[in-house]
């Protein structure tokens, strides 16, 4: 019998805009305390996002079992279509009244430099979903979300002795190194990019060593560096897939954690697990938003023995 993975994590529209100039060029650093610019930008896209929605995407995509659990807003419509039309499973997105989906407004300038404004709406109404409502669920993730929610779904999925993946991500400021300690106490799993890995070191007062021991592994990803996965006592280092192009970076880490759900689900040892992590982080690099890849099983089949001459399955 297939597993199922318990997605919890946020839903959010994606407004992104490119302003054709450098910011630099338009804020005086004498006057930054008394900031007001305006910034042109003659194009934008709004894409469907969110990590949760990220992940649960990526995982649909590769055949699995996957139940997003979120809090939305009444705007959510669009984005309910675009899951119904994908035949993803709906079934626990509870709308929120009187309350906007997640929404970030991004602007980016010819340096790449990001200006970023996020609401975060229904998202903070997450705790009001539990994991109990859900009546079978193998392996979870608590990812970015609501902060009350992203505790209460930690402890849930401890008390009911399911595995999961504890992925603090952008939410991790949200709180101090004891929350975070707890955090990895009822985890099984901790997924964080480089950057991430040190504010944890930081914050928690531990070393990698230490956070790794505590779950049964600690993958930390390193962009275009690739992976690497610290589990039982050892490290393993994932080689980076090659990438078609590299068109848009948001949302590969969660493209990458559904890769780790999925080589979690169907018992694949931490090597192939991280080299298919990997492999769909490429895939979405080579595309703009988060959601707007696609691929079946078969072309990961083809893809992954392309890029590491050996097979998937």
């Amino acid at each position: 019998m297939s597993k199922t993975a318990l997605i919890c994590g946020s839903y959010a529209f994606d407004s992104i805009m490119v302003f054709q100039d450098h910011f630099k060029n338009h804020i005086l650093p004498n006057k930054v305390h008394m900031l007001n610019v305006s910034f042109l930008v003659p194009t934008m896209r709004k894409e469907f996002g969110g990590c949760g929605g990220n992940i649960a995407y990526n995982l649909h995509l590769l055949g699995a079992n996957s139940i997003p659990m979120a809090t939305v807003g009444e705007d959510f419509t669009p984005y309910m279509n675009w899951m119904e039309s994908h035949h993803m499973n709906t079934t626990h997105m509870k709308v929120i009244k009187d309350s906007y989906t997640g929404q970030a407004f991004i602007t980016t300038d010819m340096d790449d430099n990001q200006i970023t404004a996020f609401h975060p709406g229904a998202m903070s109404n997450s705790h009001e979903n539990k994991v109990s409502d859900v009546s079978v669920a193998d392996i979870g993730i608590v990812s970015p979300d609501g902060r009350d929610g992203m505790i209460e779904h930690a402890q849930q999925f401890s008390d009911a002795e399911i595995p999961f993946i504890f992925d603090p991500g952008q939410g991790m400021p949200m709180f101090s190194g004891e929350e975070l300690v707890t955090f990895i106490e009822r985890a099984t799993y901790v997924a964080v990019n480089d950057y991430e890995s040190q504010m944890l070191q930081d914050k928690t007062g531990l070393d990698l060593a230490t956070i790794a021991s505590m779950v049964d592994s600690l993958i930390i990803t390193k962009g275009g560096k690739g992976s690497e996965i610290h589990t039982n006592g050892e490290i393993i280092t994932i080689i980076p897939a090659k990438a078609e192009s590299t068109q848009d970076p948001t949302g590969c880490g969660d493209a990458y954690r559904a890769g780790l759900l999925y080589g979690i689900m169907n018992d694949f040892d931490w090597k192939k697990t991280g080299q298919l992590a990997g492999l769909l982080g490429a895939i979405k690099i080579a595309h703009l938003g988060t959601q707007n890849h696609k691929f079946n099983m078969s072309d990961i089949e083809k893809m992954y023995q392309q890029q590491y001459s050996e097979p998937l399955l």
